[in-house]
């Protein structure tokens, strides 16, 4: 049997390693356009390693996460990849966000997080973050801090050892229908393949739609921008700090991120990206714009959650609106203190009524699996998710031979 996966990240890598594991006598083929491995959600993001802390019990999203950052910790420890578990705090600055810091809490402890530590009051709170303000918080000792990007040269290595063939500057343009599976036409190259599985993240719902399926739900592509603090601030921030994310807007505030070899890290905010792939504001993709101000969810998110993103538009535009929301964890942060960093684009699969998919999505057919929407953990749950991946493959293809 030949297995074509489309898209060379974390989840297209992590499902690779599975399949070879679960299917060691399969064929198996990555198919990566870009010129290198993991080039874009895998590595442009802020590099921590999540416990499952937010996401909803029972989800697979939850499942997934608690399962994942364990997977994760012990292929870095096996490969001597530069990681560390240093722990979070959630900090509620107010007595208005203390009961849904409890939830979390309650929701972190149903999720199966070990070690879980509520502390009550401003000097308990310094004892753990000397610089931070709030009346209470949740220490997530389990959170942590990596090297994505060693994580992806080490499953490359590992995926070539295994016999996998890896493709980079190969585009996927068409999935023909071909005696049961498939013929895929990419960049030059044509391959034939028994069953195709897209893992290719910001693009995975205009690869379904090659196979021919209908784009019920839409990626819109969301930039999350940051900061990093001066070398000679970054003393104000000891682990992760996070703001007790506000159930009525979809994402989860500006917070401040400790980097695995170095510096402090603040953001990001969410706007809407005007390419795809696109990390500056001058970046335009002009077919990946229209893709988005055409499809009628993104026009009635953006009327639910008006003020979210006027919001989120001002902190893009003026130092001054992003510094001061970092001020409420961490007051003494300055305006100059910041210096810009990168940024990061977020593939968020949204439906045609203006709801964010919140969990892991997948479409499952006889001779194909689309991943539709892999948010954040993926990366920290990249090998749970290529497990998972795997599986289902499993059972599709043992059903499509009886």
């Amino acid at each position: 049997m030949r297995i074509c996966i489309i898209g060379g990240g974390l989840v297209g890598l992590a499902t690779v390693l599975q399949l070879r594991r679960q299917l060691p006598d399969a064929e198996l083929v990555l198919l990566e356009k870009e010129d290198g491995f993991g080039r874009h959600q895998s590595t442009h993001n802020s590099g921590v390693l999540h416990a499952g802390l937010y996401y909803r019990p029972g989800s697979a999203r939850a499942r997934l996460a608690v399962h994942g950052i364990r997977m994760m910790v012990e292929f870095c420890r096996g490969h001597a990849i530069a990681h560390e578990i240093c722990g979070k705090l959630v900090i509620a600055v107010d007595e208005a966000e203390v009961p849904r810091l409890k939830n979390l809490h309650e929701r972190g402890r149903q999720n199966g997080l070990g070690g879980l530590e509520w502390l009550e009051g401003s000097t308990a709170i310094r004892e753990v973050e000397p610089h931070a303000a709030g009346v209470a918080a949740l220490r997530v000792p389990e959170e942590g801090i990596v090297d994505y990007g060693a994580v992806v040269a080490a499953m490359v290595k590992e995926a070539q050892k295994s016999g996998t063939v890896l493709h980079s500057r190969t585009r996927v343009d068409r999935l023909i229908p071909e005696r049961g599976g498939w013929r895929v036409v990419g960049q030059g190259a044509e391959f034939s393949a028994d069953f195709v599985v897209n893992c290719a993240g910001l693009h995975c719902d205009r690869v379904s739609s090659l196979a021919g399926e209908a784009r019920s739900t839409r990626i819109v592509p969301f930039r999350g921008e940051y900061y990093q603090l001066k070398p000679e601030r970054a003393h104000l921030v000891r682990h992760l700090i996070y703001p007790v994310p506000d159930p009525t807007f979809p994402f989860l505030g500006v917070h401040f991120t400790r980097l695995i070899h170095g510096g402090i890290e603040a953001g990001p905010n969410a706007v809407l990206a005007t390419a795809r792939e696109g990390y500056r504001k001058r970046d335009f993709n002009l077919a990946d714009i229209w893709d988005s101000l055409t499809f009628p969810g993104l026009w009635r998110f953006m009327g639910r959650h008006a003020g979210m993103c006027c919001g989120e538009v001002r902190r893009s535009l003026s130092k001054r609106a992003f510094c001061q929301s970092l001020q409420r964890l961490v007051p003494e942060i300055a305006t100059d203190d910041l210096v810009a960093g990168g940024a990061g684009v977020r593939a968020q699969a949204m439906t045609t009524q203006g709801e964010l998919v919140q969990d892991f999505a997948f479409i499952e057919r006889p001779n194909a699996l689309h991943v539709l929407n892999a948010p954040s953990p993926a990366a920290t749950a990249s090998l749970a998710i290529g497990d998972e991946i795997a599986r289902k493959v499993c059972g599709l293809v043992g059903r499509a031979s009886r």
